[in-house]
């Protein structure tokens, strides 16, 4: 239950760090800090409040991954894009920004949208996409994100992109400091762990 309770927070960490748009960490929330779970603690001068800074090897271990992600948030622009993600087919470019997969690696139906029993789905976004109104490629790395809120794995196939020919894995938070760099071939498939999250960007031939 603790490890559980542990990929937990990275889950949530990965999740709001990888998002598109700014990111607002509560001060703590990188090193597992909890209020005693009072959301509301700024008037209570107590320990409910206070800073513990003789952190332990857990809250050290989230902290390494706190940085981990906000690196790769860095280190990958298509992460924060300044436009807004549409889905839409961009006639110009001949090419759609975001889409949304289900684990059988196509892109999710209406009906799988409204199924209640679907727990793992990813979402690739195309680095090919234009960055501005100007009507021109973009040149970052492609990325593709699963969410897995199933209790056990889940078997993920890794669909196509216009780079290649594999995917390469940079987070997993089943893993204590999400660290890896893995390389995995188009069409294979990936075990998504239960309550788990992983992040892998597409890998130019060489």
């Amino acid at each position: 239950m603790l490890a559980l309770r542990e990929r937990q927070k990275r889950n949530m960490l990965a999740t709001l760090l990888l998002s598109q748009g700014t990111p607002m960490l509560l001060g703590g929330d990188e090193f597992g800090r909890t209020q005693q779970g009072n959301n509301n603690a700024y008037c209570q001068d107590s320990d409910i409040s206070w800073f513990d800074w003789s952190m332990g090897e857990p809250h050290e271990r989230l902290l390494a991954f706190a940085k981990r992600v906000l690196q790769l948030r860095r280190d990958y622009p298509i992460l924060r894009r300044s436009r807004f993600l549409t889905g839409t087919h961009d006639a110009q470019l001949d090419i759609r920004d975001v889409v949304w997969l289900s684990a059988g690696g196509d892109e999710m139906t209406p009906d799988e949208w409204n199924s209640g029993w679907i727990k793992c789905f990813g979402v690739m976004l195309d680095g090919r996409a234009r960055k501005t109104a100007v009507a021109r490629h973009g040149d970052d790395d492609s990325v593709l994100i699963i969410m897995n809120s199933a209790d056990g794995a889940v078997g993920f196939k890794l669909p196509h992109t216009s780079a290649g020919p594999k995917w390469t894995l940079l987070l997993d938070t089943n893993v204590a400091d999400g660290a890896t760099d893995t390389s995995f071939a188009f069409d294979s498939v990936y075990k998504v762990a239960g309550r788990s999250f992983a992040l892998l960007t597409s890998e130019d031939a060489v």
